[in-house]
């Protein structure tokens, strides 16, 4: 998000206290509000704005509608070696998330893979965040979630699909490799954002109501019509996708999902990998090293253009966004400021 007439610099300080101090008011307890609000502001410091402060009032009413419960605990339904079934109990998303994912790192590194999931939960923000937690703690990490049903299968009308999005995540080096994508050409985060700033998309991502392949986010969100990614190969995986989550959680499936209007009550998948327990671990960073050397050297098609592999863009943002000021919407920082209790 560029800085201009109608954004605001916001001190990723100022953030993560502005959203405690709400969170706080609205119920939720210290330790899990001052997590919730470190997440926020965390992918608003590394520029998913569409999960971080553009999806916080949003977070926020369905806190005080009920939709998530603040002080809730997920609870064990079923375990077997390494794989373990967790009901969310309709806690904070981000919490539950967490916690799955600690889960699932503990058991990978007993077991050297581990599958733990949850049913019954809510949206977990930007799910690039377990990816990168696993990471940095030297796990391999693969997660989805499924969603309401927001995309038609290819060649549909109506939508059936979620646009589920899918995490997987390498350590490499300091950092790591961390691929997070939905399943649709842009996220709803994205469309909406891009709608709010009456900006065109730079590729098609859905249909407009004449029936028409369409740049014009507005006109996206009004059909619903947003396109998989790969046409109908997105449209497959989005699929398997949510039948796994279903069977791997025991929770509810897209369809079951798409009851309400209100997405709540989702399945998440977390599997961690240990690669100390591999034959080759010794090898394995000189490998990721011979891969991303010979990656970095494609031919880009412009000469200004660098070619990054999955997060390494995130690694700048985020040095920019904590020297200079996270970039925000004047009207979503106002809308945030109204939350606040006088």
């Amino acid at each position: 998000m560029s800085n201009s007439a109608n954004t605001t610099l916001i001190p990723a300080e100022l953030m993560q206290d502005v959203f405690e101090k709400i969170l706080l008011e609205n119920g939720m307890p210290h330790d899990r509000s001052l997590s919730c609000a470190e997440i926020f502001t965390q992918n608003s410091i590394d520029g998913v704005y569409t999960h971080g402060v553009n999806r916080f009032p949003r977070f926020v009413q369905y806190l005080r509608d009920g939709y998530i419960v603040a002080d809730a605990e997920p609870t064990l339904a079923h375990k077997f070696g390494g794989i373990e079934q967790w009901d969310g109990n309709l806690a904070p998303g981000p919490i539950n998330a967490l916690f799955a994912t600690d889960r699932a790192l503990e058991l990978a590194h007993a077991h050297g893979i581990a599958c733990v999931s949850l049913a019954n939960t809510n949206h977990w923000m930007r799910g690039g965040t377990y990816g990168w937690k696993a990471a940095k703690a030297g796990f391999i990490f693969i997660g989805w979630t499924n969603t309401i049903a927001n995309m038609p299968a290819w060649g549909a009308l109506d939508a059936k699909l979620g646009n589920n999005p899918f995490v997987m995540a390498i350590p490499y080096g300091d950092e790591a490799i961390v691929l997070d994508m939905a399943m649709s050409q842009y996220s709803f985060g994205a469309l909406e954002q891009a709608a709010m700033k009456a900006e065109t998309l730079p590729v098609p991502g859905g249909y407009n109501a004449a029936g028409e392949l369409s740049t014009d986010p507005a006109g996206i969100l009004e059909t619903g019509r947003s396109i998989p990614i790969g046409f109908w190969k997105g449209a497959g995986f989005s699929l398997l996708l949510d039948i796994l989550a279903t069977i791997l959680s025991g929770g509810a499936s897209t369809h079951e999902l798409s009851k309400t209007k209100v997405e709540y009550g989702v399945s998440q998948v977390f599997i961690a990998i240990d690669p100390q327990k591999l034959g080759n671990h010794a090898a394995i960073a000189r490998m990721l090293e011979d891969i991303i050397q010979d990656y970095h050297a494609s031919l880009p098609m412009n000469e200004k253009q660098k070619i990054s592999f999955p997060g390494e863009r995130i690694l700048a943002t985020r040095t920019r966004n904590l020297a200079q000021g996270i970039p925000v919407l004047q009207k979503v920082w106002a809308e945030i400021e109204g939350l606040m209790s006088m």
